[in-house]
């Protein structure tokens, strides 16, 4: 009875903090993820208020708060649409390994850490969060922008890619043969491909047996059916975000609608809490002594990161605000970048790698959603100085080029 009574006592103070917390960052017009982040940080390991008995709950209520994310996004868009975005988006998907995994690695091998811990770090710099990055995009209002597509495809192939990244670093990490190594590899992508598959071509009779005109049944379907492909897929080592984001765009029409609005305010407190997790489990005494060659890495690669987002929305024929707008949010990292870095700790490969992964994740889980924020209009205020500057003749051309502008504030929203 003692335990219970602890238990609510502390799921409550989470919950009224972060509501709090919410109306705070809505006040000021501002993401309310960083300050749920810093007040998981106030009641984590090291923090001014440790929890006790409400901490498995919270643990279990984060995965369901990532899961949640990746359904709501996966129902913005049909499976026609992530086909086209994929085969159109996949040099896209090349040019973000590169630029963000090689400095994570090459950090790695300056601190005379081995290959080992040089792929594992690639990994961690390398994916962007899919979580915080849409619920950047829900706060920010930006999920029918045109440059969204972008941004979920870079993202889809990311968590794509974990299917194949995951079972590879784990091998490693075991020793285990070649032989071992790749059947667990070949399951992973049978498990991907399959459950894609059906997405895309058995859409419409996986949406008309969800279908129902009574709510309570349509969010149990849909719930249900969610956790259960995300927790089949992540038992076959397979990302449950992706299995999540696989039966989000399978759903369409009136289904999709409904379970969308059905769905908003649990995702909404699980994502909270989501984030609130994350801050339990960073120790704040870890950091000072990582904190230089974290922000080191966490300028670099935010720079790769905008990079990335700007030339895959050129390429798909977004102009320059969209650019900036799809480079600026897939700045934030997260619950991936965790995930790997805790199976390079498990496995005592480096002391060091989890503190400095925690402190890189920390940093710029805080500076994603201002990049999201702010880059596009930063970059829009120095290229008009620019132009101030520039030859008359080019400041009589700006107003034409200007008016082009607005076309990004356009909508992509599911057919």
């Amino acid at each position: 009875m003692h335990s219970s009574a602890v238990f609510l006592i502390e799921f409550g103070a989470i919950i009224l903090a972060l509501g709090l917390l919410g109306r705070l960052a809505g006040r000021f017009r501002f993401s309310p993820i960083p300050l749920y982040l810093l007040g998981g940080l106030a009641f984590g390991e090291g923090g001014l208020l440790p929890l006790g008995a409400s901490e498995e709950f919270v643990a279990i209520g984060a995965e369901i708060g990532v899961i949640l994310l990746l359904l709501m996004l996966g129902l913005e868009y049909t499976a026609s649409d992530l086909v086209s975005n994929l085969k159109t988006q996949y040099p896209a998907g090349l040019v973000d390994c590169v630029l963000n995994a090689l400095p994570g690695a090459a950090i790695a091998l300056l601190l005379g850490w081995g290959p080992v811990a040089a792929v594992v770090l690639a990994g961690v710099t390398w994916i962007s969060s899919s979580g915080v990055i849409a619920k950047v995009m829900g706060d920010l209002g930006r999920l029918g922008n045109r440059e969204t597509p972008v941004i979920l495809s870079v993202l889809v192939l990311e968590d794509l890619a974990m299917a194949v990244y995951l079972p590879i670093i784990t091998a490693l990490l075991a020793g285990v043969s070649l032989a071992a190594g790749s059947i667990t590899l070949a399951i992973a992508l049978g498990v991907a491909g399959l459950v894609l598959f059906v997405a895309v071509r058995f859409g419409r009779v996986i949406s008309r047996f969800v279908s129902s005109d009574d709510p309570e049944k349509l969010l149990l379907v849909v719930l249900g059916l969610t956790l259960l492909v995300a927790g089949i897929a992540q038992q076959l080592q397979v990302s449950a975000a992706v299995g999540a984001f696989l039966v989000g765009i399978a759903l369409s029409g009136e289904v999709a609608e409904g379970a969308h609005n059905l769905l908003s305010p649990l995702r909404d407190l699980f994502a909270a809490v989501f984030f609130v997790f994350f801050g339990l489990h960073t120790d704040p005494a870890s950091i000072p002594p990582v904190i230089l060659p974290a922000l080191t890495l966490a300028v670099v690669t935010a720079g790769t990161k905008i990079a990335t987002g700007y030339w895959a929305a050129r390429r798909a024929g977004i102009s320059a605000k969209g650019r900036w707008r799809a480079g600026g949010t897939l700045v934030a990292r997260g619950e991936f970048s965790i995930v790997i870095a805790g199976l390079a700790v498990t496995a005592g490969i480096e002391p060091a790698l989890g503190p400095l992964a925690t402190a890189y994740v920390l940093i710029l889980v805080i500076v994603g959603p201002l990049t999201a924020r702010y880059t596009e209009p930063i970059a829009t205020c120095l290229t008009s100085r620019r132009r101030s500057s520039a030859d008359p003749v080019v400041q009589a051309q700006a107003p034409a080029v200007e008016t082009l502008e607005p076309v990004d504030d356009g909508t992509t929203g599911r057919a």
